[in-house]
């Protein structure tokens, strides 16, 4: 098999053909490889915040050092972890998906202009 996008000779670019490429599909499974364990992970801290908040609420009221409670900063872990999360998504998506899209498009740029 090829990576390449099948050239039409003529008319309208076959987008089912380009979804179904090897190169896009290889870019849909490496997007899927680092979003679906990332959303399971922040879902589970999340939930596991959430549980804590509702089932030990003495847990999450200790102070840690004067008004500041645990669960203050498990809230405020929350907010980071989110930015976290999107850094890291920007950076992987900038350096392994950015590059194999721009090529998928030139492809079909030149596809376009040839019809």
């Amino acid at each position: 098999m090829t990576d390449r996008i099948p050239p039409e000779s003529a008319g309208p670019i076959d987008y089912i053909a380009v979804v179904e490429s090897p190169k896009f599909q290889g870019l849909k499974r490496t997007q899927r490889s680092f979003i679906f364990p990332l959303a399971a992970l922040f879902l589970i801290w999340y939930f596991v915040y959430v549980l804590l908040a509702a089932f030990a609420p003495e847990f999450m009221g200790q102070r840690v050092w004067g008004d500041i409670t645990i669960g203050l900063l498990f809230g405020l872990g929350q907010f980071v972890s989110t930015f976290a999360i999107t850094m890291a998504y920007v950076a992987f998506a900038n350096k392994r998906l950015d590059p194999v899209a721009a090529e998928i498009r030139d492809e079909l740029e030149k596809v376009q202009a040839q019809s």
